[in-house]
C-alpha cells in the first residue's frame, strides 16, 4: 500500500480515544487521511490522539457525540462536513460490553449494548452516507467481533449486537455496491485491550490455549486490516466479515 495512499480523504473513527479506534485512527492518519476522533467522554484521551497526530505531520479533528443519539451523530456529521467538506471513510468501532448470565442481565444492559454497538453503526452510517454516495465513493468498515458470529457464555447482549452488525454490514454491501461504496465486518477475536486487561489470568490462559498463533492480537494488527480494507487493494471486496482472531479453534 503506498504510505500516503489515503491523502485528500476524510475519515471518520467512532470511539477512537483509545483501544482499537485509537490505533485505526493512527493508521489512517499515517495513511494521509484527515481523521476525526469520536468519542463520548474521554476528552482528555482524545486530545492525546489528536496531539500524536498532529506530531506526526497529520490532520485531525475532535468529534464528541453520543453514537446512541441521533440529533448528537448529525451534529457530529455536520461539523466534520463543515470543516473538511466531506466523509469519505466510516469505521464504526465505538463498543461496549456489559456482560452477566441472560437470567441476571438487566435491561438496562442490553439496551446500553445493542444501542452503542448496534443502533450507534446505524445512525452513524445514515449520517455520512449523504456525502459517500454524493460523490459516488466510500469506504465503511463495521467493527465486529468473533462472539456475534460463535456466542460467548455471559455475553448474549454483545453477541447480538455484533451478529446484527454483520447482518447490517452485509444488507448495507449490496444496497451500496451501485454507487461505489464498499461495506465490510472485521471480527477479532482477543484483542489487548483495557477491556482484556480486565479478564482474570486463569482465562486468558484458557483463551490462548485456543489460539493457533499462542498469543492475544494487538490493536495495530486490529488497524492494519482496516488500512488493507479503505486501500485501493480491496477495490473488490463488499460484504465480507474478515476473522482476525489468531486461528481460534
Amino acid at each position: 500500500m503506498n504510505s500516503l495512499e489515503l491523502e485528500g480523504k476524510v475519515a471518520l473513527v467512532t470511539g477512537s480515544s483509545r483501544g482499537l479506534g485509537k490505533s485505526i485512527a493512527l493508521k489512517l492518519s499515517g495513511m494521509g487521511a484527515k481523521v476525526a476522533l469520536n468519542y463520548l467522554s474521554r476528552k482528555d484521551e482524545a486530545d492525546s490522539v489528536m496531539a500524536s497526530i498532529t506530531r506526526q505531520g497529520g490532520e485531525a479533528m475532535l468529534a464528541p457525540a453520543d453514537v446512541r443519539d441521533s440529533s448528537s451523530v448529525k451534529d457530529m456529521v455536520r461539523q466534520i462536513t463543515d470543516k473538511w467538506g466531506k466523509i469519505d471513510i466510516l469505521v464504526n468501532n465505538a463498543g461496549i460490553t456489559a456482560d452477566g448470565l441472560l437470567l441476571r442481565m438487566s435491561e438496562e444492559a442490553w439496551d446500553n449494548v445493542i444501542n452503542t454497538n448496534l443502533r450507534g453503526a446505524y445512525l452513524c452510517t445514515k449520517a455520512a452516507l449523504r456525502s459517500m454516495t454524493s460523490q459516488g465513493w466510500g469506504r465503511i468498515i463495521n467493527i465486529a467481533s468473533i462472539a456475534g458470529l460463535t456466542g460467548n457464555v455471559g455475553q448474549s447482549n454483545y453477541a447480538a449486537s455484533k451478529g446484527g452488525l454483520i447482518a447490517f454490514t452485509k444488507s448495507l454491501a449490496r444496497e451500496l455496491g451501485p454507487r461505489n461504496i464498499t461495506v465490510n465486518a472485521v471480527a477479532p477475536g482477543f484483542i489487548t485491550t483495557a477491556m482484556t486487561d480486565q479478564l482474570p489470568v486463569e482465562l486468558k490462559e484458557s483463551i490462548l490455549s485456543r489460539v493457533a498463533l499462542g498469543r492475544f492480537g494487538t490493536p495495530e494488527d486490529v488497524a492494519g486490516l482496516v488500512a488493507f480494507l479503505v486501500s485501493r487493494q480491496s477495490d473488490y471486496i463488499t460484504g465480507q466479515v474478515i476473522n482476525i482472531d489468531g486461528g481460534v479453534a
